[in-house]
């Protein structure tokens, strides 16, 4: 069995919503990281969370076996650090989404097609009317070069060096382009 799994990034910063925006109230109630959790929790596969070193308190409030957890000792050298020091971490998988964890909006089902849709020498890249988003899913071709990420663009230098593996997959889901850089952005439409 291809076996595919989440690997969420949440070890950011912060900078432009001015605070910790994986903390910040959803309308529903829940946190966006709690919002964004229990997206992926629902498609049943199996997800690695990612945090800063210094995010074992964030990390006691959401409930997670320890094995869940990925503390990033790299993650304020930007994403790709992050995404770095995740990759190192996963197993067992032969294909990787990368998730965003300021993305709450994008769909279990999305999540699920992107799984159903992966290869080993593939990149899945979801579209909503045309127009590309996150999260990315990766087939194990290209963890080595996921595992030497940095910066701040994560892999998409990788992506724009392999333009034949990627598949684009149209879904019905205009979360793929929500994510939260404001506090504006969580009220938004």
């Amino acid at each position: 069995m291809f076996q595919v799994g989440v690997l969420l990034l949440a070890a950011g910063t912060s900078r432009r919503f001015g605070g910790d925006k994986r903390a910040a109230v959803m309308p529903s109630g829940q946190t966006v990281l709690a919002t964004t959790l229990d997206n992926i929790k629902q498609t049943d596969l199996p997800f690695k969370l990612c945090l800063t070193d210094s995010d074992r308190d964030l990390a006691s409030t959401l409930v997670l076996d320890q094995q869940k957890l990925i503390f990033c000792q790299n993650s304020a050298n930007g994403m790709g650090a992050t995404l770095a020091d995740g990759m190192a971490q996963i197993e067992g998988w032969q294909g990787v989404i990368i998730a965003l964890g300021d993305m709450p909006w994008v769909q279990p089902q999305t999540y699920s097609t992107l799984r159903d849709s992966l290869a080993k020498d593939i990149v899945c890249i979801p579209t909503y009317k045309g127009r590309r988003g996150n999260p990315v899913a990766f087939g194990a071709q290209f963890y080595d070069d996921l595992r030497y990420s940095s910066g701040d663009r994560g892999a998409r230098d990788l992506i724009d060096c392999h333009p034949s593996a990627v598949n684009l997959i149209a879904v019905d889901d205009r979360g793929i382009l929500r994510d939260i850089d404001h506090l504006q952005d969580i009220q938004a439409n």
